[in-house]
């Protein structure tokens, strides 16, 4: 199992660590990120629906739970926040097996509410905030070499 860290101290940075991921891992849709409140998972978020051309206005689905987005090369994108998820059952309750099944790009906040019904073909991406603004992004490629 292959991982990557990378050190990110300023905002700008995540467009191109987004482009060569989404580049890096082109047979992949789902990507889960995990980290704290205010680590940086939605604004990342954002620049990986930068790179695929979303046109939307994207913002944090807490309350909403899912948003849809629409990518004109590459069709409707998910952006999954399962902050207020109890249970992992309520997840089935939204239908997370179409959107997961569904072969579109998902982008999942607070996956560990609902680890247990994840695929095992996912990118798994960890933020953590260090110093100052400078934030950790570690990439679990699965099975991919190092990247």
């Amino acid at each position: 199992m292959g991982k990557h860290v990378v050190h990110i101290s300023d905002e700008k940075e995540l467009l191109p660590l987004a482009e060569y991921l989404l580049k890096l891992f082109s047979g992949k849709r789902i990507f889960v990120l995990y980290g704290n409140l205010g680590a940086g998972k939605t604004t990342f978020i954002k620049r990986f629906c930068n790179v695929l051309g979303v046109q939307n206005t994207i913002q944090s689905p807490t309350f909403a739970i899912i948003n849809e987005y629409s990518s004109p090369k590459y069709g409707p994108v998910y952006h999954m926040d399962f902050y207020r998820i109890e249970k992992p059952e309520e997840a089935y309750d939204i239908g997370l097996e179409e959107y997961l099944d569904s072969g579109n790009y998902c982008f999942i906040e607070w996956p560990e509410k609902i680890e247990s019904l994840l695929p095992a073909d996912i990118v798994n991406i960890r933020i953590r905030v260090d110093t100052g603004q400078t934030r950790i992004i570690e990439v679990d490629n699965g099975s991919y070499p190092d990247i």
